[in-house]
């Protein structure tokens, strides 16, 4: 779909629709533009949505390359199936839950710091403890929606660009590993191999030219797309094998409590303490949303909605096995870009998560895709989120408070994450949250802030 046919603001030149109807979020457009426009934010997402728990499985050593692929397939299809379950949440809204408005969820990189020491290298059995403690968390995190207005000054740009910015840290390790070949290729002569990270390039190249020079629909799958140009490169070097996708099932129905259940305080309070960080971004997202595109400020009852789907999506899927989910920023800019509040073209994209969801030979089909290729992608993508934290920080007041705050938490969060040994002696708890990242960034920048003086109102 063209540019020029992509309704906007301006909508009414173009005969699609009034600029009073593009910004009424209860505007149902024809289904021959609500339709492709809704699949157009499922391909803005859907990469992002899927790489959390390729991740994950990765980690925990069930992932690309296991013997059997099942668990991985099953994680796969979760994140589409609740991504699009809490995007009903927030579209439709149910009760006080849901902002109404066209806000896309999807499958958490946040928690990735959290999550990925819980599971590194424990197999299936440790994502009992990791869906646990994320049910756990989805229900402090909705609880939370309530004080959400009474929290936000202790969130200022300082701290939550911080935020963002270790979490991006945090995961460029695994881009280039996935890059070069992936885990169980380091120490061997595969690994770093000229062929890896050439189909990595393929997809970083093609993402580059479609994002640079291509328009519309074309610029915003570029990932998608470049994941598809890299997975044409395997095939043609021969790296791909369809052999998962003949043994899958065509229809996968969630079972409850998949891994288990499994008390961890270390990883309850790493939820809980992320939920904080979740509902800003989301604060954040409905913001835009409203002041950008309505030309309105939100409404308590949206934030407040908004916050309490966060936490009852998450809550929800680690019921059933999936990860946590949160409002996926880039479907904000997508709405910006088209001009389109209607949360209904935001529901027929969360028709197809789900129905993509149910069906396993789509979750296999991802499965064939070669490390290397993902690599490429995820390069991409936790590049942008480390991008995003400094467009974040550039609104910040540089004094030379906030330079001691920023530099003190970035150095000591940074600095423990990549030698995690310094503190071998503490408690098992307190050691996987100090070696996390993010967690201790967000909790010495939110202390310093609250407690050094000249702070701004």
């Amino acid at each position: 779909m063209k540019q020029s046919r992509l309704p906007s603001a301006g909508a009414a030149a173009s005969g699609l629709m009034t600029a009073a109807q593009a910004r009424d979020t209860d505007y149902l457009p024809p289904l021959a533009v609500a339709i492709p426009l809704g699949i157009q934010h499922v391909l803005a997402m859907f990469v992002s949505n899927l790489t959390p728990a390729i991740i994950v499985a990765g980690a925990a050593g069930f992932g690309f390359g296991s013997p059997d692929p099942g668990e991985l397939i099953y994680l796969i299809q979760m994140s589409m199936l609740f991504a699009g379950i809490a995007t009903l949440l927030q579209t439709v809204g149910l009760g006080p839950v849901g902002a109404r408005l066209p806000i896309v969820q999807g499958t958490s990189f946040a928690f990735l710091p959290v999550m990925i020491p819980i599971v590194a290298g424990h197999g299936v059995a440790a994502m009992a403890e990791l869906t646990t403690a994320a049910l756990i968390g989805g229900v402090f995190h909705t609880g939370l929606s309530i004080f959400v207005g009474r929290i936000r000054f202790a969130l200022p740009p300082l701290v939550t660009g911080l935020v963002v910015l270790m979490i991006g840290l945090s995961l460029m390790r695994i881009g280039v590993q996935y890059a070069a070949g992936g885990v169980p290729a380091i120490g061997t002569p595969a690994y770093g191999a000229g062929t890896s990270w050439l189909l990595a390039g393929v997809v970083v190249v093609t993402t580059l030219v479609l994002s640079f020079f291509a328009r519309g629909i074309w610029s915003t799958a570029a990932i998608l797309l470049g994941l598809l140009a890299g997975y044409a490169a395997a095939a043609v070097l021969g790296r791909v094998s369809l052999a998962a996708v003949g043994g899958a099932g065509w229809i996968m129905v969630p079972s409850p409590f998949h891994f288990g259940f499994a008390l961890s305080a270390s990883a309850i309070i790493g939820f809980c303490l992320m939920g904080f960080v979740s509902a800003i971004e989301s604060i954040g997202d409905v913001t835009a949303i409203c002041e950008g595109t309505a030309g309105r400020p939100a409404t308590d009852r949206e934030l407040v909605g908004a916050v309490a789907a966060d936490g009852v999506g998450t809550a929800l899927a680690a019921a059933f096995g999936a990860m946590p989910n949160t409002s996926f920023s880039q479907n904000v800019g997508l709405i910006a870009i088209t001009g389109v509040m209607s949360r209904h073209i935001v529901t027929i994209g969360a028709v197809f998560l789900i129905v993509c969801g149910l069906a396993p030979k789509i979750g296999a089909v991802i499965t064939t895709i070669p490390i290397e290729v993902l690599g490429g992608g995820v390069i991409v993508m936790f590049g942008m989120v480390a991008s995003a934290a400094v467009s974040m920080l550039a609104g910040v007041a540089w004094t030379q408070r906030n330079m001691l705050i920023f530099g003190l938490a970035l150095s000591v969060s940074l600095g423990l994450q990549l030698e995690p040994g310094a503190v071998a002696h503490l408690p098992e708890t307190l050691r996987m949250m100090a070696t996390s990242g993010v967690l201790p960034a967000a909790v010495i920048a939110v202390v310093l802030n609250l407690v050094v003086p000249g702070r701004e109102r």
